[in-house]
């Protein structure tokens, strides 16, 4: 089991997502778009465990204080195999749309669909679901899913910015409809939701 807090950041408010496995202590983030001095005061308070950066996908509003934060503590970045190339990339990131300076950075953990990973005693399950960008994936673990900019509360990810699909989001979106029980969802931004909600009012998912 985990304990999670949210940390907006950014301009955007992105939700930065603090996860501790409750057995082992180890920590890790995922979608540090900004630097958050109460997130790293936590994770200092907490005994410095933080073992992962997780990234969802490769906008500069959810990446922006990734490598910074890795570096601090020593954590491994964690991203799907088809996201790497945006970390680095600054026409696909947006930093060039927004004339923002990036350090480029590579992942040290690049998942493939379904593939696995061990927070502790957490079990994290990488979902590659293309369609805001081409590099889109989401992370499930316990009954949570932190679904990036895929799904929204009553809404999902806009698809016109580079990479981005309407068709590849119709497929990610039947594809997370149709995953076994309930899930919290933490969008990327926004309120918080629920995989049930989505699929009764959600204005796509309620269709597919």
């Amino acid at each position: 089991m985990t304990e999670i807090k949210i940390y907006p950041v950014t301009m955007l408010g992105t939700n930065c997502v603090y996860i501790v496995d409750q057995a082992t202590g180890k920590a890790a983030v995922a979608d540090p778009g900004g630097r958050s001095g109460s997130l790293i005061e936590q994770i200092k308070n907490d005994g410095g465990r933080l073992e992962y950066v997780l990234l969802t996908h490769g906008h500069y509003d959810h990446i922006g204080y990734a490598k910074q934060l890795a570096d601090m503590f020593g954590a491994r970045i964690v991203t799907g195999e088809h996201n790497d190339i945006f970390l680095s990339d600054t026409g696909l990131n947006l930093y060039e749309k927004h004339q923002l300076s990036l350090p480029v950075f590579s992942a040290d953990i690049k998942l493939a669909d379904g593939e696995k990973l061990m927070l502790g005693e957490t079990e994290i399950t990488y979902l590659y679901t293309p369609g805001h960008t081409s590099g889109c994936g989401i992370f499930l673990f316990d009954d949570v899913m932190l679904s990036g900019d895929l799904l929204f509360c009553e809404s999902y990810g806009r698809t016109d910015l580079p990479t981005g699909d309407d068709c590849k989001m119709i497929s990610s979106m039947k594809r997370v409809k149709e995953l076994e029980g309930d899930y919290r969802v933490i969008p990327g931004h926004g309120e918080l939701t629920t995989l049930s909600h989505e699929r009764k009012y959600n204005p796509l998912m309620s269709r597919l």
